[in-house]
């Protein structure tokens, strides 16, 4: 069996955040399995094919073929490409830029917030993908670069022998007959290919829709009037609108006066301008030098980019030379943004569309949710910072996070077209909520897993969220990758846990060992309910599931507490940095043994991990007959107590 035949298996075993194989049981558990990955540009030298150029006589015409397109590289596209990859799909990841990670890139340098808004909605931070790359991050880039998470980013993707990777390539037609997408076309000028792309399932990740576009999907552009979905939070009558773009910069403390001059066509600050727009700190800053909403956010990029920049070198022109701010004397700018970190342009029509109603709970849970949303209803006027007499923002907080339906995520009018990120189907309303990049990357993930289902049961996005066994299917599958599920629970038909009986050398406070067979994943009052744990003290530490009789095992799955209580991002700004961990999360299970007993007494070791910083962890070993279970705990991160979710089992 090769790679993507075993991807493709029926326990959907794809998606794995950390693999250990009991050939080497001493292997650390932050080392991914090693794989053929050929360079990415690879993949066009010896693959030229003669054909039209489409009027471009010096570019060379490459036809590729693959299960999945991915078009767009921040954090939905990102998660969507790792998703379909590490389900068995055949994934082409087109970028059209040099760097992944959109908005949360070293060109935008935006930090990543979601459900737990900031870590005020203690116990809500996204499991799943963006977990995995936030706990990366965090360990192997404490000095908080921006362009080592862009490293990171390209290494994950590098790793996946699934993906092929198109950066600095720009998704520019497309070809469709009787409502399904054919053929994508993409060209990279810097290396002057011309690429058609065919494909069973397209994802458009672009951000602005733009293989939607070239595909004659419907999209709307603007906010709805409030009559349209009834939705108290819109205006009165529609219009084209949008939220704005924002530059954002760096500055550095030298220990030494550091002038600053303007040019003469930064704009002029005045402090009656900064009545609604606090500045504390300027190490990095600010979200709200914001601006063209009022104008097209797409065609009109250019002029926004100026406008921004005249912002941002007027605001720190005020900062270093108006005397309101003596303590800056010293500091000096080290970066500033040139690619405008764009909110709002299309979104795609799905068939169903997102509004405030189901974001407050007055439609309850949708029987399709395969991701969760949570970050307030968070609008900002489209002139942004030339609304200076009005707060840059209106914040309406939600009671709770809500579940994003699969009917969101894929076209009404084409039949093989998915959507992740800001351009979903949703209102203005929703959107504004919906948007942030936590968010957007669960999506992603819901999507390349969705995306993948499709091509292995050869259906469209339309009859797979209109099959309720199918959904079922989906839903169980995204849990197992550890996605963020409001309300659902591991009810896996194949996961031979559920069946045992738990039990542990001790347990702290009020925990059980049932807890990590009881379904769920999280504790959002940082209780006991759904988690057991024991203080190390007490060692030798373990926890065992045990069958009435000999069962054969396969793979392992093991979660983790890795500190949802507690905000994970990468971020520029001090004050963000000073809540977060740049290192392993404490709770974090460092290092374990897991072994087995086949009802003789004696135990055999399936897997060694040490240096373990992962919540999700996926061992995979020769078949063996187990009727014991052992979980063996060394050590965590410097937590007293060692925490565990969950322990799945799989013949």
């Amino acid at each position: 069996m090769n790679r993507r035949q075993f991807l493709a298996g029926a326990t959907g075993w794809g998606g794995y955040t950390v693999v250990v194989r009991a050939a080497d049981p001493a292997s650390p558990a932050t080392t991914s399995p090693p794989v053929e990955q050929p360079a990415p540009e690879s993949a066009v030298p010896g693959h030229e094919t003669a054909g039209a150029t489409g009027g471009d006589p010096h570019l060379v015409p490459v036809d590729l073929e693959t299960d999945v397109l991915v078009a767009g590289g921040g954090m939905a596209g990102v998660c969507a490409a790792l998703a379909a990859a590490r389900h068995g799909a055949r994934v082409l990841l087109v970028q059209d830029r040099a760097q992944l990670g959109g908005n949360a890139s070293s060109e935008i340098r935006m930090h990543i917030v979601g459900a737990d808004c900031h870590g005020a909605r203690p116990g809500w931070r996204e499991g799943g993908l963006i977990e995995e790359l936030r706990l990366d991050d965090a360990v192997r880039n404490p000095q908080r670069s921006f362009s080592l998470w862009d490293l990171l980013l390209y290494d994950k993707v590098l790793r996946e022998s699934n993906i092929t990777l198109l950066l600095d390539t720009t998704l520019c037609g497309a070809e469709v007959r009787q409502g399904r997408i054919e053929r994508a076309i993409a060209r990279c000028d810097r290396t002057e290919h011309r690429y058609r792309i065919t494909a069973s399932q397209y994802l458009d990740c672009t951000g602005d829709s733009r293989l939607a576009l070239e595909a004659g999907a419907e999209f709307r552009m603007g906010r709805e009037g409030r009559d349209e979905f009834g939705e108290s939070l819109a205006g009165a009558s529609a219009d084209a609108q949008t939220q704005g773009s924002s530059l954002l910069f760096t500055a550095r403390d030298h220990g030494r006066p550091m002038p600053f001059q303007a040019p003469p066509w930064a704009r002029t600050i005045r402090p009656e301008l900064l009545e609604f727009r606090r500045i504390s700190s300027w190490e990095y800053g600010y979200w709200w030098i914001e601006w063209g909403g009022q104008l097209n956010s797409i065609r009109d990029d250019g002029r926004i980019r100026h406008e921004l920049l005249a912002i941002v070198l007027g605001v720190w022109n005020h900062i270093k030379n108006s005397g309101a701010y003596p303590s800056s004397a010293t500091w000096a700018l080290e970066w500033i943004g040139f690619l405008p970190g764009k909110r709002e342009s299309r979104r795609i029509l799905g068939d169903y569309v997102l509004t405030q109603q189901d974001l407050e709970g007055r439609r309850g849970e949708p029987p399709d949710a395969i991701a969760i949303g949570g970050w307030p209803m968070d609008d900002h006027p489209p002139s942004g910072f030339d609304a200076s007499s009005q707060p840059p923002f209106r914040s309406i907080k939600l009671e709770a996070p809500y579940g994003i339906p699969l009917r969101s995520l894929y076209s009404r009018s084409l039949s093989n077209l998915f959507m992740a990120g800001r351009n979903i189907s949703a209102s203005h309303v929703a959107f504004s909520s919906s948007r942030v990049m936590a968010t957007c990357a669960c999506l992603g993930q819901a999507a390349g897993t969705a995306a993948a289902c499709c091509v292995r049961h050869r259906l469209t996005p339309r009859q797979l969220a209109t099959d309720p066994a199918r959904v079922r299917e989906l839903q169980q599958l995204l849990l197992r990758d550890d996605q963020t599920l409001k309300g659902l629970r591991n009810e896996d038909p194949l996961d031979l846990a559920r069946q045992a009986r738990a039990t542990a050398s001790g347990s702290h406070e009020a925990s059980s060992p049932q807890n990590v067979i009881d379904g769920w994943v999280r504790d959002p009052d940082n209780g006991w309910k759904h988690r057991w744990g024991v203080r190390l003290e007490s060692a030798p530490v373990w926890i065992q599931l045990e069958w009435e009789a000999a069962l054969v095992l396969r793979r392992v799955q093991i979660t983790f507490d890795t500190g949802f209580h507690r905000e994970l991002t990468l971020s520029a700004a001090d004050a963000v940095g000073r809540r977060v961990i740049r290192a392993p999360q404490p709770e974090t299970v460092r290092d374990y043994d897991l072994q087995a007993d086949p009802g003789t007494g004696t135990w055999q070791t399936l897997a060694a991990v040490r240096g373990n910083h992962q919540r999700l962890n996926r061992h995979s070993f020769n078949p063996t007959p187990v009727q014991k279970l052992r979980l063996l705990i060394h050590a965590t991160h410097g937590d007293p107590i060692a925490r565990v979710y969950e322990i799945r089992a799989y013949a």
